[in-house]
Protein backbone atom coordinates (compact mmCIF):
# COMPACT_ATOMS: atom_id res chain seq x y z
CA UNK A 1 0.00 0.00 0.00
CA UNK A 2 1.13 3.56 -0.41
CA UNK A 3 -0.18 7.26 -0.29
CA UNK A 4 0.30 10.54 -1.77
CA UNK A 5 0.33 13.51 -0.75
CA UNK A 6 0.36 16.95 -2.39
CA UNK A 7 -0.75 20.12 -1.86
CA UNK A 8 -2.74 22.69 -4.05
CA UNK A 9 -0.63 24.55 -6.34
CA UNK A 10 -0.54 27.27 -9.19
CA UNK A 11 1.77 26.76 -11.75
CA UNK A 12 2.45 29.70 -14.70
CA UNK A 13 3.86 33.21 -15.67
CA UNK A 14 3.38 35.65 -12.62
CA UNK A 15 2.11 33.01 -10.28
CA UNK A 16 3.74 35.01 -7.31
CA UNK A 17 1.06 37.66 -7.95
CA UNK A 18 -1.28 35.48 -6.65
CA UNK A 19 0.20 35.85 -2.72
CA UNK A 20 -2.10 38.71 -2.02
CA UNK A 21 -4.99 37.35 -2.93
CA UNK A 22 -4.49 33.86 -1.42
CA UNK A 23 -3.42 35.23 2.00
CA UNK A 24 -6.88 37.06 2.06
CA UNK A 25 -8.28 33.67 1.11
CA UNK A 26 -6.89 32.46 4.10
CA UNK A 27 -8.38 35.08 6.18
CA UNK A 28 -5.11 35.96 7.84
CA UNK A 29 -4.14 39.70 9.29
CA UNK A 30 -0.28 39.76 9.21
CA UNK A 31 2.04 37.64 7.01
CA UNK A 32 6.30 36.87 7.98
CA UNK A 33 7.63 36.61 4.61
CA UNK A 34 10.72 34.72 4.90
CA UNK A 35 13.26 35.08 1.94
CA UNK A 36 17.05 35.27 1.41
CA UNK A 37 19.00 38.59 0.61
CA UNK A 38 19.72 37.72 -2.73
CA UNK A 39 15.94 37.36 -3.79
CA UNK A 40 15.36 40.89 -2.14
CA UNK A 41 17.48 42.32 -4.38
CA UNK A 42 16.62 40.35 -7.44
CA UNK A 43 13.24 42.29 -6.32
CA UNK A 44 10.26 39.35 -6.48
CA UNK A 45 10.20 40.02 -2.82
CA UNK A 46 8.47 43.65 -3.41
CA UNK A 47 6.47 42.22 -6.28
CA UNK A 48 4.03 39.64 -3.03
CA UNK A 49 4.71 42.37 -0.56
CA UNK A 50 3.11 44.69 -3.03
CA UNK A 51 0.01 42.21 -3.62
CA UNK A 52 -0.07 41.55 0.13
CA UNK A 53 -0.39 45.82 0.71
CA UNK A 54 -3.09 45.60 -2.14
CA UNK A 55 -4.94 43.46 -0.16
CA UNK A 56 -4.62 45.47 3.27
CA UNK A 57 -2.63 42.61 4.82
CA UNK A 58 0.30 43.49 6.95
CA UNK A 59 3.83 41.91 6.84
CA UNK A 60 7.21 41.50 8.36
CA UNK A 61 10.18 40.41 6.72
CA UNK A 62 12.82 37.61 8.08
CA UNK A 63 15.67 37.01 6.04
CA UNK A 64 18.40 36.02 7.94
CA UNK A 65 18.23 32.40 6.29
CA UNK A 66 21.32 30.80 5.40
CA UNK A 67 22.13 28.49 1.85
CA UNK A 68 21.97 25.78 5.00
CA UNK A 69 19.56 26.93 7.19
CA UNK A 70 20.69 26.86 10.66
CA UNK A 71 18.56 26.05 13.49
CA UNK A 72 19.70 29.07 15.17
CA UNK A 73 18.09 31.01 11.92
CA UNK A 74 15.01 29.06 12.44
CA UNK A 75 14.28 30.08 16.21
CA UNK A 76 14.88 33.45 15.72
CA UNK A 77 12.59 33.53 12.78
CA UNK A 78 9.85 32.03 15.26
CA UNK A 79 10.93 35.17 17.83
CA UNK A 80 10.48 37.41 15.39
CA UNK A 81 6.66 35.71 13.77
CA UNK A 82 5.79 36.12 17.77
CA UNK A 83 7.06 39.57 18.33
CA UNK A 84 5.00 41.07 15.02
CA UNK A 85 1.93 38.59 16.02
CA UNK A 86 1.82 37.49 12.42
CA UNK A 87 -0.83 34.54 11.45
CA UNK A 88 0.65 33.04 8.61
CA UNK A 89 3.77 32.36 6.44
CA UNK A 90 4.85 32.93 2.63
CA UNK A 91 8.14 31.63 1.99
CA UNK A 92 10.15 33.13 -1.51
CA UNK A 93 13.27 31.62 -2.65
CA UNK A 94 14.74 28.05 -2.94
CA UNK A 95 15.09 24.94 -0.69
CA UNK A 96 16.90 27.48 1.85
CA UNK A 97 14.11 30.15 2.80
CA UNK A 98 11.28 27.41 2.60
CA UNK A 99 12.45 24.81 4.72
CA UNK A 100 13.36 27.54 7.46
CA UNK A 101 10.06 28.76 7.15
CA UNK A 102 8.90 25.06 7.77
CA UNK A 103 10.68 25.21 10.64
CA UNK A 104 9.27 28.37 11.98
CA UNK A 105 6.10 27.05 11.62
CA UNK A 106 6.72 24.11 13.26
CA UNK A 107 8.26 26.09 16.16
CA UNK A 108 4.96 28.39 16.36
CA UNK A 109 2.43 26.13 16.39
CA UNK A 110 4.58 23.50 18.96
CA UNK A 111 6.44 25.86 21.08
CA UNK A 112 9.49 23.53 21.49
CA UNK A 113 13.02 23.56 19.48
CA UNK A 114 13.33 22.95 16.23
CA UNK A 115 15.51 20.17 16.29
CA UNK A 116 12.92 18.55 18.63
CA UNK A 117 11.18 17.36 15.62
CA UNK A 118 13.66 15.30 14.05
CA UNK A 119 12.61 12.26 12.09
CA UNK A 120 9.27 11.18 10.88
CA UNK A 121 5.70 12.08 11.96
CA UNK A 122 7.11 14.03 15.04
CA UNK A 123 4.96 17.22 14.67
CA UNK A 124 1.94 16.95 16.30
CA UNK A 125 0.05 20.16 16.11
CA UNK A 126 -0.36 22.00 12.11
CA UNK A 127 1.80 24.95 11.14
CA UNK A 128 -0.05 28.24 10.38
CA UNK A 129 -1.25 28.90 6.81
CA UNK A 130 1.95 28.65 5.10
CA UNK A 131 2.11 29.81 1.02
CA UNK A 132 5.73 28.79 -0.72
CA UNK A 133 6.88 30.91 -3.94
CA UNK A 134 10.32 28.90 -5.08
CA UNK A 135 12.66 30.63 -6.96
CA UNK A 136 14.89 27.72 -8.18
CA UNK A 137 13.83 24.95 -10.35
CA UNK A 138 15.55 22.07 -8.11
CA UNK A 139 14.34 22.09 -4.63
CA UNK A 140 10.95 20.33 -4.67
CA UNK A 141 10.45 22.21 -1.18
CA UNK A 142 7.52 24.05 -1.90
CA UNK A 143 5.49 20.73 -2.44
CA UNK A 144 7.22 18.29 -0.20
CA UNK A 145 6.81 16.73 3.46
CA UNK A 146 10.28 17.38 4.16
CA UNK A 147 12.22 20.36 5.90
CA UNK A 148 16.55 20.14 6.18
CA UNK A 149 17.72 21.65 8.91
CA UNK A 150 21.39 22.00 9.82
CA UNK A 151 22.02 20.94 13.69
CA UNK A 152 25.06 23.55 14.08
CA UNK A 153 26.16 21.99 17.40
CA UNK A 154 26.50 18.53 15.85
CA UNK A 155 27.41 19.63 12.68
CA UNK A 156 24.70 17.59 10.86
CA UNK A 157 21.71 18.60 8.93
CA UNK A 158 18.33 16.88 10.26
CA UNK A 159 15.55 15.75 8.56
CA UNK A 160 11.80 16.43 9.30
CA UNK A 161 9.13 14.25 7.47
CA UNK A 162 5.55 14.94 8.24
CA UNK A 163 2.55 15.46 6.24
CA UNK A 164 1.84 18.65 8.62
CA UNK A 165 4.49 20.65 7.12
CA UNK A 166 3.28 19.74 3.22
CA UNK A 167 2.78 23.71 2.13
CA UNK A 168 -0.76 24.97 1.94
CA UNK A 169 -0.40 26.29 -1.76
CA UNK A 170 2.54 27.19 -3.94
CA UNK A 171 2.97 29.21 -6.46
CA UNK A 172 5.28 27.87 -8.97
CA UNK A 173 6.39 30.60 -11.04
CA UNK A 174 8.80 30.26 -13.78
CA UNK A 175 9.74 34.39 -14.27
CA UNK A 176 11.74 34.63 -10.99
CA UNK A 177 14.40 32.07 -12.22
CA UNK A 178 15.02 34.41 -15.03
CA UNK A 179 17.55 36.21 -12.22
CA UNK A 180 19.41 32.89 -11.42
CA UNK A 181 23.17 32.54 -12.45
CA UNK A 182 24.16 29.64 -14.58
CA UNK A 183 26.23 27.83 -11.66
CA UNK A 184 22.75 28.01 -9.43
CA UNK A 185 20.73 26.98 -12.55
CA UNK A 186 23.07 23.85 -13.20
CA UNK A 187 23.61 23.02 -9.69
CA UNK A 188 19.18 23.35 -8.59
CA UNK A 189 18.66 21.46 -12.11
CA UNK A 190 21.17 18.79 -10.76
CA UNK A 191 19.16 18.32 -7.54
CA UNK A 192 16.14 17.92 -9.09
CA UNK A 193 17.05 15.05 -11.20
CA UNK A 194 18.54 13.55 -8.42
CA UNK A 195 15.55 13.48 -6.34
CA UNK A 196 13.46 12.26 -9.65
CA UNK A 197 16.33 9.28 -10.11
CA UNK A 198 16.31 8.64 -5.89
CA UNK A 199 12.41 8.52 -6.10
CA UNK A 200 12.23 5.85 -9.27
CA UNK A 201 14.79 3.50 -7.39
CA UNK A 202 13.52 3.77 -3.67
CA UNK A 203 12.28 0.96 -2.15
CA UNK A 204 9.24 3.16 -1.04
CA UNK A 205 8.55 4.11 -5.10
CA UNK A 206 4.74 3.53 -6.06
CA UNK A 207 3.56 3.56 -9.95
CA UNK A 208 2.34 7.06 -9.12
CA UNK A 209 5.55 8.14 -8.13
CA UNK A 210 7.03 6.28 -11.06
CA UNK A 211 4.73 8.54 -13.18
CA UNK A 212 6.16 11.56 -11.59
CA UNK A 213 9.95 11.00 -11.56
CA UNK A 214 10.57 9.72 -14.94
CA UNK A 215 8.29 12.52 -16.62
CA UNK A 216 10.55 15.03 -14.59
CA UNK A 217 13.91 13.41 -15.91
CA UNK A 218 12.30 14.12 -19.75
CA UNK A 219 11.92 17.58 -18.89
CA UNK A 220 15.43 18.11 -17.36
CA UNK A 221 16.86 15.87 -20.26
CA UNK A 222 15.18 18.57 -22.77
CA UNK A 223 15.05 21.84 -20.82
CA UNK A 224 17.45 22.15 -18.40
CA UNK A 225 20.69 22.77 -20.50
CA UNK A 226 18.42 25.10 -22.35
CA UNK A 227 17.49 26.84 -19.30
CA UNK A 228 21.46 26.85 -18.44
CA UNK A 229 22.21 28.67 -21.73
CA UNK A 230 19.30 30.86 -22.47
CA UNK A 231 18.45 32.06 -18.62
CA UNK A 232 15.67 34.83 -19.66
CA UNK A 233 13.91 32.21 -21.90
CA UNK A 234 10.48 31.80 -20.17
CA UNK A 235 9.51 28.73 -21.64
CA UNK A 236 12.71 26.95 -20.97
CA UNK A 237 12.54 28.32 -17.19
CA UNK A 238 8.67 26.71 -17.15
CA UNK A 239 10.05 23.78 -18.51
CA UNK A 240 12.39 23.20 -15.67
CA UNK A 241 9.73 24.43 -13.12
CA UNK A 242 7.84 21.62 -13.95
CA UNK A 243 10.48 18.76 -13.94
CA UNK A 244 11.37 20.66 -10.19
CA UNK A 245 7.48 20.46 -9.02
CA UNK A 246 7.20 16.53 -10.44
CA UNK A 247 10.49 15.88 -9.05
CA UNK A 248 9.28 17.01 -5.44
CA UNK A 249 5.75 15.03 -5.47
CA UNK A 250 7.66 12.10 -6.46
CA UNK A 251 10.28 12.19 -3.90
CA UNK A 252 8.21 13.33 -1.11
CA UNK A 253 5.91 10.33 -1.32
CA UNK A 254 8.60 7.83 -2.64
CA UNK A 255 11.65 9.78 -0.32
CA UNK A 256 15.45 9.36 -1.10
CA UNK A 257 18.43 7.12 -0.98
CA UNK A 258 21.93 7.21 -0.56
CA UNK A 259 23.05 10.50 -2.37
CA UNK A 260 20.55 13.13 -0.19
CA UNK A 261 22.38 10.86 2.78
CA UNK A 262 25.66 11.62 1.63
CA UNK A 263 24.64 15.34 0.42
CA UNK A 264 23.58 16.27 3.69
CA UNK A 265 26.66 14.74 5.91
CA UNK A 266 27.98 17.06 3.22
CA UNK A 267 25.71 20.30 4.01
CA UNK A 268 25.96 19.66 7.82
CA UNK A 269 29.87 19.25 8.17
CA UNK A 270 31.47 21.24 5.64
CA UNK A 271 28.64 24.07 4.89
CA UNK A 272 28.82 22.92 1.01
CA UNK A 273 25.96 23.77 -1.49
CA UNK A 274 23.47 20.83 -1.42
CA UNK A 275 22.91 20.53 -5.15
CA UNK A 276 26.23 20.70 -6.24
CA UNK A 277 26.83 18.05 -3.60
CA UNK A 278 24.07 15.59 -5.42
CA UNK A 279 25.74 16.53 -8.64
CA UNK A 280 29.19 15.37 -7.63
CA UNK A 281 27.61 11.96 -5.64
CA UNK A 282 25.68 10.79 -8.34
CA UNK A 283 27.19 8.94 -10.77
CA UNK A 284 29.10 7.20 -7.78
CA UNK A 285 25.80 6.21 -5.80
CA UNK A 286 24.04 4.99 -9.14
CA UNK A 287 27.12 2.92 -9.92
CA UNK A 288 27.31 1.32 -6.63
CA UNK A 289 23.49 0.85 -6.46
CA UNK A 290 23.10 -0.63 -10.00
CA UNK A 291 22.98 -4.04 -9.58
CA UNK A 292 20.20 -3.80 -7.20
CA UNK A 293 17.39 -2.51 -9.56
CA UNK A 294 18.96 -2.64 -13.20
CA UNK A 295 16.10 -2.17 -14.99
CA UNK A 296 14.98 0.74 -12.91
CA UNK A 297 18.32 2.28 -13.71
CA UNK A 298 18.19 1.36 -17.58
CA UNK A 299 14.75 2.85 -17.63
CA UNK A 300 16.53 6.29 -16.71
CA UNK A 301 18.91 5.83 -19.09
CA UNK A 302 16.53 5.25 -21.50
CA UNK A 303 15.54 8.53 -20.70
CA UNK A 304 18.96 10.12 -20.70
CA UNK A 305 19.96 8.29 -23.43
CA UNK A 306 17.69 8.23 -26.19
CA UNK A 307 18.53 5.98 -29.47
CA UNK A 308 16.73 6.77 -33.19
CA UNK A 309 15.70 4.18 -35.44
CA UNK A 310 16.61 0.36 -35.28
CA UNK A 311 18.99 1.06 -32.58
CA UNK A 312 18.80 -0.50 -29.34
CA UNK A 313 18.83 1.69 -25.93
CA UNK A 314 22.12 1.24 -24.00
CA UNK A 315 21.33 0.05 -20.56
CA UNK A 316 24.53 -1.01 -19.08
CA UNK A 317 26.04 0.89 -15.49
CA UNK A 318 29.08 2.10 -17.49
CA UNK A 319 26.30 3.48 -19.76
CA UNK A 320 24.68 4.87 -17.46
CA UNK A 321 27.78 6.42 -15.28
CA UNK A 322 28.63 7.86 -18.23
CA UNK A 323 25.50 9.40 -19.17
CA UNK A 324 25.11 10.99 -15.33
CA UNK A 325 28.63 12.31 -15.66
CA UNK A 326 28.41 13.94 -18.73
CA UNK A 327 25.16 15.80 -18.25
CA UNK A 328 26.68 17.38 -15.15
CA UNK A 329 30.06 18.11 -17.15
CA UNK A 330 27.73 19.83 -19.23
CA UNK A 331 26.48 22.22 -16.94
CA UNK A 332 29.73 23.24 -15.94
CA UNK A 333 29.73 21.11 -12.79
CA UNK A 334 33.28 19.59 -13.20
CA UNK A 335 34.64 19.88 -10.11
CA UNK A 336 35.23 17.25 -7.41
CA UNK A 337 35.04 17.07 -3.65
CA UNK A 338 38.51 17.37 -2.86
CA UNK A 339 38.12 21.32 -5.10
CA UNK A 340 35.65 22.09 -2.36
CA UNK A 341 38.02 21.69 0.80
CA UNK A 342 36.82 18.17 1.44
CA UNK A 343 39.65 15.85 2.87
CA UNK A 344 40.29 12.16 3.00
CA UNK A 345 40.38 12.65 6.81
CA UNK A 346 36.90 14.09 6.57
CA UNK A 347 35.63 10.77 5.29
CA UNK A 348 35.35 8.84 8.53
CA UNK A 349 33.49 11.56 10.12
CA UNK A 350 31.19 11.97 7.09
CA UNK A 351 29.82 8.12 6.58
CA UNK A 352 29.69 7.92 10.19
CA UNK A 353 26.74 10.80 9.87
CA UNK A 354 25.28 10.14 6.29
CA UNK A 355 24.64 6.15 8.02
CA UNK A 356 22.16 8.04 9.93
CA UNK A 357 20.19 9.74 8.06
CA UNK A 358 16.91 8.48 7.27
CA UNK A 359 17.08 8.55 3.55
CA UNK A 360 19.25 6.19 3.57
CA UNK A 361 16.23 3.88 4.59
CA UNK A 362 15.52 3.35 1.40
CA UNK A 363 18.10 3.53 -0.38
CA UNK A 364 17.52 0.36 -2.77
CA UNK A 365 20.67 -1.36 -1.58
CA UNK A 366 21.84 -1.61 1.70
CA UNK A 367 25.24 0.18 2.73
CA UNK A 368 27.80 -0.04 5.43
CA UNK A 369 30.06 2.93 6.73
CA UNK A 370 32.99 1.48 4.71
CA UNK A 371 30.92 1.76 1.60
CA UNK A 372 29.69 5.03 2.09
CA UNK A 373 33.50 6.16 2.38
CA UNK A 374 34.41 4.32 -0.84
CA UNK A 375 32.29 6.49 -2.38
CA UNK A 376 32.89 9.70 -1.30
CA UNK A 377 36.86 8.82 -1.90
CA UNK A 378 35.94 8.36 -5.41
CA UNK A 379 34.29 12.00 -5.28
CA UNK A 380 37.29 13.42 -4.05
Amino acid sequence: MRKFVAPEFVIGENARLLAGRYAKNFGVHHVCVVTGPGIIRAGWVKDVTDSLDAEGIGHTLFSGVSPNPRDSEVMNGATLYGEAGCDAIIAIGGGSPIDCAKGIGIVVSNKKHVLEFEGVDNVPVPPPPMICIPTTAGTGADVSQFAIINDTKQRVKIAIISKMIVPDIALVDPVPLTTLSPELTAHTGMDAITHSIEAYVSNASSPVTDLHALESIRLMRDHLKAAYQDPLSIEERYQTMMGSLLAGLAFSNASLGAVHAMAHSLGGYSDLPHGECNALLLEHVAEFNFDACPDRYAAINAILQPTSGEGKTRGTKQDLVQALRSLRESLGVTVRLSDLGVTKNDIPELAKKALRDPCLATNPKKMTVADIGRIYERAL
